[in-house]
């Protein structure tokens, strides 16, 4: 930690707990500055001093870097790349020490996170989180209703039965169709697997959200600092997940 932060950030950076919740801690007393409870909310914490909640030592937290990419089409997702194509590596060469999280292909582009955080990156790509992946597909054909009802139910795969998604019909022509596609899911090629098992090839694939983060307008090739927001949505995800039943719906 470089300069001050207001106490609820750091405590959320910290993994302490969201900055609604520090606010609860805060206002209860249960956080120290330096042995001295600190009960407004807009307290800020220095750099030297030394934070306390419950009378237990929190630690500071890392300056960490997360950034979202638009991954463009042609580039692989890798920082180096021994058969010398374009990697995403090359896309924010100056930057922090950073990794992708998670992965898309080669013909696939869209939202990509980087970061220096190990432990956020395992916890978002781990299977029990559920992160929740958006994709534009642009398909050859058009859906009928029992194809829309075998996605959202679960396609099997070669490697086993995918879980269902959630399916948005954007937009219909002649010969192809756009739509949006959400998995939870990270296997390899999942989404493109998924189409082709029920006879309509991709012709154009953009993750449009990753988690909490949005592709938005954010150009192709370029790369932007996360917002507090999308920095505290992301953080929520160091904490078990909630056991709830997940529904799919046609939107």
């Amino acid at each position: 930690m470089q300069q001050s932060i207001r106490l609820n950030k750091f405590l959320a950076r910290a993994g302490v707990a969201s900055r609604r919740h520090a606010d609860e801690l805060i206002a209860a007393g249960r956080v120290s500055i330096d042995g001295k409870a600190a009960r407004e909310l807009g307290t800020m914490v220095e750099p030297a001093s030394e934070v306390r909640v419950d009378g237990a030592p929190v630690a500071p937290p890392e300056e960490l870097t997360y950034l979202l990419m638009n991954k463009p089409l042609g580039v692989v997702t890798t920082m180096h790349d021994p058969q010398g194509r374009r990697t995403v590596g090359q896309l924010v060469n100056g930057r922090p020490r950073v990794f992708p999280v998670g992965r898309l292909d080669y013909a696939t582009a869209g939202a990509l996170l980087l970061t220096d955080d190990g432990e956020l990156a395992h916890r978002l790509l781990h299977p029990r989180f559920g992160v929740d992946k958006t994709y534009r597909a642009e398909i050859g054909g058009r859906l009928s209703p029992d194809e829309v009802r075998r996605l959202m139910e679960g396609i099997s795969l070669e490697d086993g039965r995918a879980a269902g998604a959630k399916v948005r019909v954007l937009a219909v022509r002649r010969e192809r169709s756009v739509v949006d596609v959400t998995i939870h899911e990270g296997r390899n090629r999942q989404v493109r697997r998924m189409f082709e098992a029920i006879g309509h090839p991709i012709l154009a694939l953009t993750r449009t959200r990753f988690g909490p983060l949005r592709l938005g307008s954010l150009p192709a090739g370029h790369v932007r600092a996360l917002t507090e927001k999308e920095l505290e949505a992301l953080q929520r995800h160091r904490r078990p997940p909630a056991q709830s039943p997940r529904t799919n719906r046609l939107r």
